[in-house]
């Protein structure tokens, strides 16, 4: 490119900077009380410089403590621990270590695609209203990444920055209806179903990305009966095939595996398909889910047969209603 300079170029560079400027990593929800529990929402509007993230680091400030990633299909879950600054509360239990670190990895986040990584936690021992910022990497391959971590000093303007971390304000008075907005948006819970002695009710399914093929989902089964059952399939006309999978930690990783046998029901026993364990992964989607949807299921269990339900489909967060 010449040193040549004409007002078009100029004009065009300017919009350049502005939308580069409104393309930063950022949390949906930028505001919660102190002594609550929040969830993360971290955005990831782009790659590096076009290419596809494959992975994506997550540094957790003093504050923020307790902490549970949401796993993601396709990625694999690096949880980093170590001692905080202050000594905790968690229901009674003095706790002075934890998560300080989420790892994404080995995933594939096309740089046209937009995803959100969630983290739920607690903000805890704040005093006054503050600002907390959660610094932010991400690999795009083996040399390349993007690094969110400047923090605004006071009195300055965030937009300011090139590399702003995304950040959150912690505030000290809590809303009379706190964790309860959700349900004035919240879809209906789904209709329990039975076959026999076992009993399919909750649960749901997170909405999916223009263009994805992989969808998760969860419910809860009951056993009200004397034997033990199995869930030995579920199938889907929204979805190729439908698998049974399970979370398991290999080595400080999260990864996920395929139930081959199916999932145990004992007499007596409610389990719980959900998001960081047992789940349904729905493979080879006809088309993404979209919050509002629903999606009809067959189950098929070893002693009660098969049974059809219904799943409502959450946010991208994979929730329907929320409880703090």
């Amino acid at each position: 490119m010449t040193k040549t300079r004409t007002t078009f170029l100029a004009f065009a560079l300017s919009l350049a900077g502005a939308a580069a400027a409104q393309a930063h990593t950022s949390f949906e929800k930028k505001e919660a009380p102190s002594e609550s529990q929040f969830k993360a929402v971290l955005q990831i509007p782009h790659g590096c410089d076009g290419k596809a993230t494959s992975e994506v680091r997550v540094k957790l400030p003093e504050g923020f403590v307790f902490a549970k990633p949401q796993p993601k299909a396709g990625w694999e879950l690096e949880i980093i621990k170590g001692d905080y600054q202050k000594t905790y509360d968690n229901h009674g239990e003095k706790v002075k270590a934890g998560p300080i670190e989420i790892r994404w990895k080995n995933g594939d986040l096309a740089d046209e695609f937009y995803d959100t990584f969630v983290i739920s936690g607690k903000l805890s021992g704040f005093d006054r209203k503050t600002q907390i910022a959660f610094p932010v990497t991400q690999l795009c391959g083996a040399s390349d990444k993007a690094v969110w971590d400047e923090v605004a000093p006071e009195g300055t303007d965030a937009h300011s920055l090139d590399h702003p971390a995304p950040t959150v304000t912690v505030t000290m008075a809590e809303s009379d209806h706190g964790g309860h907005a959700a349900h004035a948006s919240g879809m209906a819970a789904p209709t329990p179903v039975k076959v026999g002695a076992i009993e399919i009710s909750g649960g749901t399914i997170k909405a999916m990305l223009p263009g994805a093929k992989v969808g998760g989902g969860g419910l809860a089964v009951t056993n009200g009966g004397s034997e033990d059952d199995v869930l030995v399939s579920v199938e889907s006309p929204a979805a190729g095939r439908v698998e049974l999978h399970d979370m398991v930690i290999e080595n400080d990783v999260m990864k996920m595996r395929k139930l081959e046998s199916g999932i145990a029901v004992p007499a007596g026993k409610t389990v719980e398909l959900k998001s960081g364990g047992m789940h349904l992964m729905f493979m080879d989607v006809v088309k993404p889910f979209a919050e509002g949807d629903t999606v009809p299921l067959t189950l098929t269990f070893e002693k009660a047969g098969k049974v059809d339900y219904v799943l409502p489909v959450g946010n991208a967060a994979g929730t329907t209603h929320q409880h703090n």
